[in-house]
């Protein structure tokens, strides 16, 4: 499961931003194979007055993304994933002149479970079923 934290100046994104921002994300990791329930964004307005850099109040967006599905131990590999997920937030955040960061956190499968199961092998025929309806089905 990646599970995006997008906290954002108030005022940042309207309803439809996040519902495009969203699909976007889920698009992404379906590219993949993973199952698009697997795809989960959580968006976190804070008041202009509450989000600072550098101790200065500034329009910004900040995402710390849990990578629960997958994990990329090559370095090179996670250099290019972090880079593809930079130009897929870009035109919710650069290209709009808003301050962003990120961060991806690795979390190992086995502390992971959805719908009170562990969720199947990577590319095997069960994750491939769930991903085909949508749904964690047991095993």
């Amino acid at each position: 499961m990646p599970l995006w934290h997008i906290y954002h100046s108030a005022d940042t994104f309207t309803a439809e931003d996040k519902q495009n921002f969203a699909k976007d994300i889920t698009a992404y990791y379906a590219h993949f194979g993973l199952p698009e329930f697997y795809a989960v964004a959580l968006f976190h307005e804070v008041p202009a007055d509450s989000f600072y850099v550098g101790g200065v109040p500034t329009p910004s967006v900040r995402i710390t993304i849990d990578h629960l599905a997958r994990q990329v131990d090559d370095p090179d590999m996670r250099k290019r994933m972090s880079e593809r997920l930079h130009d897929l937030m870009a035109p919710y955040t650069h290209d709009r002149g808003l301050h962003v960061e990120f961060n991806i956190n690795e979390v190992p499968r086995d502390t992971w479970m959805i719908a009170g199961l562990f969720p199947p092998p990577p590319g095997s025929d069960i994750e491939r079923g769930w991903a085909e309806t949508n749904k964690p089905i047991p095993y």
